[in-house]
């Protein structure tokens, strides 16, 4: 197994993601200084399908795209014909400190793997950072190596379109 880590500028995208890493190995993630407090970034976490990628949906339509903020809480999508798809499950919420989920994404579902995603935010100085973290441990065939480096862009991506969202609505 091994880890997929990428870094780019402050100002940039610097996203990550840790599938199977060794238990030595640093953390990894994205983070932003949204211009906006941070309870609306909380409720921008919220609405996938106002900023998720349509081509990373099984239904290719964002606004199929739900996300229940709650413990128990559901990411979940509506599919053609009465049928649906839960990503994750929220595991923990706290408006204006974070949402975490657990799950398995697009094809890690079709695996013995399961992940964490989190957003955490803090705030210093008057200002605050959005963190996203996603890490991933199992079994799938082949190895999680291999597609490490497809899920580190396809969730780069996710939070590029959601600090969009955030900074211009």
């Amino acid at each position: 197994t091994g880890a997929c880590s990428r870094s780019t500028s402050s100002r940039a995208r610097a996203s990550a993601t840790r599938l199977a890493s060794p238990p030595d190995s640093a953390p990894v993630g994205t983070s932003w200084l949204p211009p906006i407090p941070r309870r609306s970034s909380t409720a921008a976490l919220s609405q996938p399908s106002q900023w998720w990628n349509k081509d990373h949906t099984w239904s290719g339509s964002a606004a199929s795209l739900s996300l229940a903020p709650m413990a128990g809480g559901c990411f979940c999508e509506k599919l053609p014909n009465g049928g649906s798809v839960m990503h994750m499950t929220v595991v923990y919420a706290q408006p204006g400190q974070g949402l975490r989920l657990s799950g398995a994404l697009g094809p890690l579902q079709m695996s013995g793997a399961t992940g964490h995603l989190g957003w955490t935010l803090a705030e210093k100085d008057g200002k605050t950072t959005l963190t996203q973290t996603y890490d991933v441990g199992g079994y799938m065939t082949g190895g999680l190596d291999k597609i490490a480096p497809v899920v580190d862009q396809v969730l780069g991506e996710q939070f590029d379109r959601l600090k969009v969202y955030v900074e211009t609505g």
